[in-house]
């Protein structure tokens, strides 16, 4: 049975060259680019992997290269399986 149920996951993607070269560019110009670049590139990743319209990216972590999206258990496995990421967590409540 598919699990239907969808949950916010953190992707954290694999080391990237160009993620590190404009991460070092601390101009203000540097900083757009790099938000430019990461959000290009988790959107690239979640159109190659997921169903159109099944899945709601929250947001781009330009520290650590890694976005937030809401997603089900089924299509997190498909995320964990891209040979661009390296792990892929559920958003857990703190109590």
């Amino acid at each position: 049975m598919q699990d239907t149920k969808i949950e916010s996951y953190f992707v954290f993607m694999n080391y990237d060259p160009q993620y590190e070269r404009l991460r070092a560019n601390r101009t203000k110009r540097g900083t757009n680019e790099l938000d430019l670049y990461l959000s290009r590139k988790h959107d690239q990743l979640l159109a190659r992997t997921l169903e159109p319209g099944s899945y709601k990216k929250t947001l781009s972590l330009v520290i650590v290269d890694g976005f937030a999206v809401e997603i089900t258990d089924d299509q997190a496995s498909v995320l964990r399986s891209a040979k661009e990421v390296r792990l892929v967590e559920k958003n857990q409540e703190l109590a």
